[in-house]
Parts: C-alpha cells; sequence; structure tokens
C-alpha cells in the first residue's frame, strides 16, 4: 500500500491515492487506514474517480501504528482492538475536524478533476462525511455507512450543520446500532428532509456495525454490497465520471 504524505494543521498525515477523475474523499473507520480501506478505494476508484482515503488518526500515530496487527475476523479480536481505540476518537475534536477536512478537500482537488467532490465514510467517518458536506458546498455527494453518532445531544452534533450542505445524501445505516438507534434515524432523515436536501436514509435489515469491512468479524456481505451499489449509484447522479 503505497501512501502519500500530507502535511496538517497538526502534523502530518498519510494518505491513500488511487485512481483519477472527478474527487472522492474517502473517510475510514476507527480500525485504521489499512490494506482493507485501499481496497475499498481502489474499488471505487475503478467507477471513474480519483479516492483520497487519508489517516484520520495521525494525531494518533502512523497508519501502521494505528492499524491492527492480529486477525480481527478471529474470536475476540476486534472487541480487543477497540480496548485501545478511545483516545484516538477523542483526539478528533469538531474543531480539528473542520480544518482537516478542508486540508484533505484541497488535497483531493489538486488530483482529482474539477472542484465538485463526492465524500464517504464508515463507521466514524460518516461523521467527517457529514461535517464535510455542511462545510464545503461543493460536495455534492456524501454518503455515511454503519456510522455513529450523526444524532446527538452536543451543541456540534453532526446533523446540526446538515441545513449548510448541498449535497444529495446516502446513508446506509447497521441494524440495530447502539450509535444510532431508529429514533435518530428519523430525526436525521427530518433534519435533511426540512433543509429540502435529497437523501435516502435506510437500515439495512441484518446487518450488524462495521458491516463492510471483510477484515472484521462483523463483515455482512448483503450490507456490504448494498453499500457499494447505494455509492456508486449516487456518484453517478452528482458526480458522472
Amino acid at each position: 500500500m503505497n501512501l502519500i504524505d500530507i502535511e496538517m494543521p497538526d502534523g502530518t498525515a498519510e494518505a491513500y491515492l488511487t485512481g483519477s477523475g472527478p474527487g472522492v474523499l474517502l473517510f475510514m473507520d476507527a480500525i485504521g487506514l489499512r490494506p482493507q480501506i485501499a481496497e475499498m478505494a481502489d474499488r471505487i476508484a475503478g467507477w471513474g474517480y480519483t479516492v483520497l482515503a487519508p489517516n484520520i488518526l495521525y494525531r494518533s500515530g502512523t497508519a501502521a501504528e494505528t492499524s491492527p496487527t492480529a486477525d480481527l475476523r478471529a474470536p475476540g479480536a476486534r472487541e480487543a482492538f477497540f480496548e485501545q481505540v478511545g483516545p484516538r476518537i477523542s483526539a478528533l475534536t469538531p474543531d480539528g475536524m473542520r480544518s482537516d477536512i478542508a486540508t484533505y478537500l484541497a488535497v483531493l482537488r489538486e488530483h482529482g478533476e474539477g472542484e465538485d467532490v463526492g465524500v464517504v465514510g464508515y463507521c466514524m467517518g460518516a461523521r467527517l462525511a457529514v461535517r464535510a458536506a455542511s462545510l464545503d458546498p461543493q460536495v455534492v455527494a456524501a454518503a455515511g455507512f454503519h456510522g455513529g453518532g450523526l444524532v446527538t445531544d452536543d451543541p456540534d452534533s453532526p446533523h446540526l450543520g446538515v441545513p449548510n450542505a448541498r449535497a444529495e445524501f446516502v446513508f446506509g445505516h447497521a441494524d440495530n446500532d447502539r450509535g444510532m438507534p431508529p429514533e435518530a434515524v428519523e430525526q436525521l432523515g427530518q433534519v435533511l428532509a426540512d433543509a429540502g436536501l435529497t437523501v435516502k436514509n435506510e437500515i439495512y435489515s441484518d446487518s450488524p456495525h462495521g458491516y463492510s469491512m471483510n477484515d472484521t468479524s462483523m463483515y455482512h456481505e448483503p450490507g456490504a454490497e448494498r453499500s457499494f451499489a447505494e455509492l456508486k449509484a449516487l456518484l453517478e447522479r452528482t458526480l458522472p465520471a
């Protein structure tokens, strides 16, 4: 996995860059910038896009330092890995993410074609996808899959920025996700509707949190393939290659 370096406000972030065409920014999950993320980026690039997948955990270490060394498909391995993830996520403050997102989008536009871009996020990355769309009106497509914490009581909750967005949204929520229960899904959909935005806001039946990641025990192929199909259709509608 060949990575580029991006100079960030708080250090250097490695990123996986692949493909050519209009730009798509991929926000990874909390498990790290690893071969699984590169494979997903390559799949999206195969549709005719330039894809940038940064190590959003760069404040906590390099891609290698923040990625697992054990097989997370083994019993208990994923749970054990997540015991060390909490501090890394806590380092992703809203203010820090705003400055990071602006830098990531600028680098993506340097390598991609055109100013309009798409964003997609997985797990905690879905929150960043929503923030990116809320911060930049030239984000024309935004997708989030098995995202948690999109609607909270926090005064800086991601959903509160949605009225500033201009993107078309697609969400594929995990089934029985404690971080995104049905009432939160409903509230997110209402906020998007009130903002006059086009959205597909669905819970994927039987797909657990983390369903898209085939290097973990949470992988659920029907949900993963559905998410790719929905993302491809979204990009074809809003950001044709």
